[in-house]
């Protein structure tokens, strides 16, 4: 369990140093280049860094550590639990960015350095990750070293059912995230981590159950068996289609293509007491006719 210590303590080093990141970016740059540029960068360099080392030990982990799927999955929900407390707003997500453009929350200039950054951060948690595997501190790094030359792609089942695998994983986990998404964090942080433990669980053998293009190309696909376009059909267009149902079906529509509502009508929140206003009028002769007939029977 030593190189599993190891791992953890890589977990908590690299959530320190991006906590840094965000705290030192946040006192020196303007609210703007923050919120677009700094915070996505460490959050995807985070969320990057870690997956690939969950994703390490969920290949080497069984057969070399001796411990089952139900620790990796415990360390993946510990571990989305802590990227939701300390990410600050930020998703590390391309799909979830583009919905945000889609939801007109975030204009184009936004969501284009959003996604920049995105990318970026990728890039250089890919980079930090190798850099840490090549020092070997446990014999999980080791094997991973040798075998990291020779990767297979982790698309395990035809195309057409891996890309709508990932399509539904999109469409489940964006529909959560629009359910909760004026939730507490309280009750919001746990729900999405569950979401994701689960999703990884039911599709992670066919697919990785990846549901994030960025994090996707940092993790699968320089690996050989298939090719450049398989990948993008199932890990970009997956993603895509599944964040655009779950926002249609949400949503009835998408307001930055169009407003019109194809799902839901639009009802007023105030009712007319329409049969109290019809009565109205018609009550008013019957009283005064009501009362000419008792001004007579007086006189």
């Amino acid at each position: 369990m030593a190189g599993l210590n190891v791992s953890i303590a890589f977990f908590f080093l690299v959530v320190g140093l991006c906590q840094g990141l965000r705290w030192i970016s946040k006192r020196f740059l303007s609210p703007g280049a923050y919120s677009c540029l700094a915070r996505e960068l460490a959050g995807s360099l985070q969320l990057c860094t870690s997956c690939l080392e969950l994703r390490m030990l969920v290949e080497i982990g069984p057969w070399g550590g001796g411990f089952g799927l139900d620790v990796v999955l415990t360390l993946l929900f510990l571990l989305f639990v802590v990227h939701g407390v300390s990410f600050d707003g930020a998703s590390a997500n391309p799909t979830v960015s583009l919905q945000e453009f889609l939801l007109l929350e975030s204009n184009l200039g936004a969501t284009a350095a959003k996604l920049l950054a995105q990318g970026v951060g990728t890039g250089v948690g890919w980079a930090v990750t190798k850099l840490y595997w090549s020092w070997e501190l446990t014999h999980f790094h080791l094997i991973q070293n040798l075998i990291a030359s020779e990767c297979s792609s982790s698309i395990r089942t035809p195309l057409h059912h891996a890309a709508f695998l990932e399509a539904t994983c999109s469409f489940l986990f964006h529909l959560v995230l629009h359910k909760l998404h004026q939730s507490h964090p309280t009750y919001r942080v746990p729900a999405l981590a569950t979401t994701v433990t689960v999703l990884t669980y039911a599709a992670g053998p066919f697919t990785g159950a990846f549901f994030n293009p960025a994090l996707a190309v940092a993790t699968t696909f320089h690996c050989s068996g298939s090719s450049f376009w398989d990948y993008v059909q199932v890990y970009w267009l997956g993603p895509l289609a599944g964040m655009l149902a779950a926002l249609l079906l949400y949503q009835g529509n998408i307001p930055r293509l169009f407003q019109r509502n194809l799902l839901y009508s639009q009802k007023s929140k105030y009712k007319i007491p329409k049969a109290r206003a019809a009565t109205a009028p018609a009550e008013a002769p019957q009283k005064r006719r009501g009362e000419k007939s008792n001004s007579k029977a007086h006189a």
